[in-house]
């Protein structure tokens, strides 16, 4: 108990009161045929929530745009066939006594066509770049902005109505939301290009929206990244100058919680300074802050060393990185932990720890994606 004290004090931001500090991330799985939640899904996450994991995210949950799918067998957050499964999921998870919010998401130039629902439609995207100096699909002209940013709201608002105690928006990994913040995918000249601050009008607006079509206090979560699927080397701020001009729009237009996505969460975020991404994001904004990156595992998701820099086969379990992680929502550096691949690997990872129980702790195998436990 003594490595992981602080993991374990419940918290209270808002009306969202978790009894620890553990969120699981949200992790794409692509087990719901037909773009709507099944019974699979259902105890997957229930079985979290039952194991003790203080909020849920769940995988991306596409908005209810044309071209906001890329995957097939993802689910849907819009149309009420998907709607009342997506029900289903809360009220078990509500049952086990957790807490549960959706990862709203726009793959945007990700997608390729074939994909479902309507195969024929393109990706589309600030400017119609996959990365930088790679094309595909369309730029978004005034009218697709607007009804993505309606998409968001909606969902949203459908999220809120069914009984989910937050959202997340998926501003990471270069998908849409990302593709407009970053320099390498948003090379426009109107007022949703040009500069830093410029470049997070998109994402400001849907934060907006949101604001506008859910109750004053329901938590809206922001999930960001320096790096991107694209190029896992890029970075939207070299300076926590320019990670302010980014962020502090954001929470003005309202949003309650960052969540920052690192691959490793013990790495220092900028020179002079101990913090990771999420501890220069709270200093920043003042908001709370969920840290995430290979979190109870001895190696990144990334297999740096292949060709392909595909996901790593395995990874070992780790768990000297725990007690700093305690000791720093002790120090208040951050105040909550995102677990990822540990949790997908091992339902009952947050008990072993809570207990103590560190050598039970489960390696990870790439073969864990391949099922839903």
């Amino acid at each position: 108990m003594s490595t992981s004290k602080a993991l374990f004090q419940p918290i209270k931001l808002g009306p969202l009161s978790l009894k620890n500090r553990i969120v699981m991330a949200p992790m794409t799985r692509t087990f719901s045929p037909g773009n709507k939640t099944n019974d699979l899904v259902e105890a997957y996450y229930a079985r979290r929530a039952e194991h003790e994991v203080g909020l849920i995210i769940t995988e991306g949950t596409t908005v209810g745009h044309k071209a906001a799918n890329g995957y097939a067998r993802v689910p849907f957050m819009h149309g009420e066939a998907a709607l009342n499964q997506w029900k289903k999921v809360v009220d078990a998870v509500h049952a086990k006594g957790g807490k549960i919010a959706p990862q709203l998401w726009h793959v945007g130039s990700v997608r390729k066509e074939g994909i479902e629902p309507d195969k024929s439609v393109p990706g589309y995207s600030p400017s119609g770049l996959f990365k930088p100096g790679k094309e595909n699909g369309v730029a978004m002209d005034q009218n697709d902005i607007n009804e993505v940013v309606e998409a968001f709201a909606q969902a949203a608002e459908d999220a809120e109505r069914i009984g989910f105690d937050a959202i997340e928006i998926h501003g990471a990994h270069g998908y849409l939301v990302d593709q407009f913040l970053w320099e390498g995918t948003n090379i426009r000249t109107d007022s949703y290009g040009g500069d830093a601050v410029s470049r997070t009008k998109f994402a400001v607006e849907i934060v907006k929206a949101i604001r506008e079509r859910v109750a004053a206090d329901f938590p809206v979560i922001f999930r960001f990244s320096q790096w991107k699927q694209q190029d896992y080397n890029a970075r939207l701020a070299q300076t926590p100058e320019e990670l302010a001009a980014i962020l502090l729009p954001l929470s003005e237009a309202g949003v309650d919680i960052f969540h920052c996505s690192t691959r490793r969460f013990w790495e220092k975020e900028f020179a002079g300074s101990d913090m990771n991404l999420a501890g220069w994001t709270k200093k920043i904004t003042g908001k709370p802050v969920i840290t995430v990156g290979s979190v109870g595992l001895s190696t990144s998701f990334i297999d740096e060393g292949a060709s392909n820099m595909g996901m790593s086969e395995q990874a070992g379990a780790e768990s000297a990185s725990i007690s700093q992680l305690s000791e720093r929502v002790a120090n208040e550096e951050f105040e909550l932990v995102a677990v990822g691949r540990a949790l997908l690997q091992d339902p009952e990872w947050v008990i072993k720890v809570k207990n103590n129980q560190l050598d039970d702790l489960q390696d990870y195998s790439k073969e864990s994606l391949m099922q839903l436990v």
